[in-house]
């Protein structure tokens, strides 16, 4: 992929009234540019995030624990499972937290410091749109 060609779609979580995409923008040797896309009645905004390698396997490695978190039957009412993509620290990052329905904050962290939290009743095989969108990035990229 060079930076002229189209974006790549990385995350695509839409429930059909709101969503919350990140697109890769554009490849160097080590980084991605990418950004985060929020859409929906209320909020429209997009922040841009530096991805790598390790980053968008720990994509992957965060489905497989929610989808661990959804088949695990046996656990407490109040657990919530919560993770941060990419990494925290960066200048932006996402919360996912798999509620009924699931939560997704988008956190401008360094720039404006703004979080937006958006709620997605995800439909069921969301998880495995979500592994298809990431082994389509991963082999264009050459990951």
């Amino acid at each position: 992929m060079t930076d002229s060609a189209e974006p790549l779609e990385l995350i695509r979580l839409d429930d059909g009234a709101q969503s919350v995409v990140v697109r890769v923008l554009s490849t160097q040797p080590e980084y991605h540019d990418a950004e985060i896309v929020i859409s929906s009645g209320f909020v429209n905004a997009a922040v841009l995030v530096d991805l790598n390698a390790e980053d968008i396997g720990d994509w992957g490695n965060l489905l497989d624990a929610v989808e661990d978190d959804d088949a695990d039957t046996e656990q407490d009412e109040g657990d919530v499972f919560a993770a941060q993509w990419p990494s925290r620290g960066r200048a932006a990052y996402i919360t996912f937290m798999a509620e009924d329905p699931y939560i997704v904050e988008v956190h401008d962290a360094q720039s404006t410091q703004i979080c937006v939290s958006v709620p997605l009743d995800l439909k069921e095989g969301w998880i495995e749109g979500a592994r298809a969108r990431l082994v389509a990035v991963r082999q264009a990229l050459g990951i």
